[in-house]
C-alpha cells in the first residue's frame, strides 16, 4: 500500500470520526428542538420533523409558570457568581502566581481539594450556615454556595496563566512607581482576556446549570432558577409529564449558552491552552 493511499484512508477515517462525534453531540439538542415543537400523540412518534409545529409549548412555558422570572434569577445569580469568582480569583492568582512564599504549593492544593467534595457532602452544613445567616429562599444563598465550586477552578486557571506572564512587565511597572494593585489592573488584566473569558464562561455555565443547591435553598417559584423550574414542570395529573413544555424550556435556557460559547470560542481555546507550552 502506497504512502499516498494511506494518507487518503487516514483522512477519510478522520472525517468519519468527526462526523460521528458531531452527530453524537448535536443529536440530543436537535431532538429536544424537534420534541419541543410536538404535542399530544405526536410526542410518541419518531417523525423527524414536527408537522405542523406546536409553538404552544413555548407560550405555555411562560404562561403557566413565572419562567421569565426564573430566567432572570439565573442571570442574576450566574452573573454575580462570575463577577465575584473573577474578582477574588484574579487577586488570589496574582498572589499565588507572582509572589514566592512558604506553603504556596500546599495552599494551592488545599484550594483544589475544596472543589473535590461532592455537593451532597457539604449540603447539610451549608444549609445550616445559610439558615443562620438568614439567606434561605434568597438569591444571595445561591451566590454564596456556588462560589464553593467556581472559585477553586477560577483560582487555578488564572494562577497558571499568571505564572507565564513575563516578569519584565511587572519589573518595568514597579520601576515607574506602580503599586501591585496598579500592576494587576493596568498591566496584567488587559493581557489576561483569554483566561478571564474561559474561567468566566465555565463558571457561568456551572452556576446556570446547578440544580441541587438551587432546589435546597429556594422555596417559592419566584426565587427558583431555571433548572429547578424545569424539573418542577408538571402536567394535568401526577402521572402525566408535559414533555413538549419541558423540552421547550430546555431549549430556551440552552440557546444562550450556545451563543456565548460561539462568541467566545477563540478566547476559550486560548485560555485553556495558556501555560501548556513554555516559550
Amino acid at each position: 500500500m502506497s504512502r499516498r493511499l494511506k494518507r487518503q484512508i487516514g483522512r477519510v477515517l478522520f472525517v468519519l470520526l468527526m462526523v460521528a462525534i458531531a452527530i453524537y453531540t448535536v443529536f440530543p439538542f436537535a431532538w429536544a428542538i424537534i420534541t419541543s415543537l410536538k404535542s399530544g400523540s405526536a410526542l410518541f412518534t419518531a417523525s423527524p420533523l414536527p408537522i405542523p409545529p406546536a409553538w404552544d409549548n413555548y407560550v405555555a412555558t411562560f404562561r403557566d409558570r413565572p419562567f421569565g422570572r426564573n430566567i432572570l434569577n439565573s442571570v442574576i445569580v450566574s452573573g454575580s457568581v462570575v463577577a465575584l469568582s473573577l474578582a477574588l480569583g484574579l487577586s488570589a492568582a496574582y498572589a499565588l502566581g507572582r509572589a514566592s512564599f512558604r506553603g504556596r504549593g500546599f495552599l494551592l492544593a488545599t484550594i483544589l481539594a475544596v472543589s473535590m467534595f461532592p455537593q451532597v457532602a457539604v449540603l447539610s452544613g451549608l444549609f445550616e450556615l445559610i439558615r443562620w445567616l438568614g439567606l434561605y429562599n434568597n438569591l444571595l444563598s445561591l451566590v454564596f454556595s456556588y462560589l464553593i465550586f467556581t472559585l477553586p477552578f477560577t483560582v487555578w486557571v488564572l494562577t497558571t496563566f499568571m505564572k507565564e506572564l513575563p516578569k519584565e512587565l511587572e519589573e518595568a511597572a514597579m520601576m515607574d512607581g506602580a503599586s501591585p494593585f496598579i500592576v494587576l489592573i493596568r498591566v496584567f488584566l488587559p493581557i489576561m482576556g483569554p483566561a478571564m473569558a474561559t474561567t468566566g464562561l465555565l463558571a457561568f455555565i456551572a452556576a446556570w446549570n446547578e440544580f441541587l443547591f438551587a432546589l435546597t435553598f429556594t422555596l417559592t417559584d419566584e426565587m427558583r432558577t431555571v433548572p429547578v423550574a424545569i424539573a418542577l414542570i408538571s402536567g394535568a395529573s401526577s402521572f402525566e409529564l408535559p414533555w413538549g413544555r419541558i423540552m421547550a424550556a430546555s431549549v430556551i435556557v440552552t440557546v444562550p449558552l450556545i451563543l456565548l460559547v460561539l462568541v467566545f470560542q477563540r478566547r476559550i481555546v486560548a485560555g485553556l491552552t495558556a501555560g501548556a507550552v513554555k516559550g
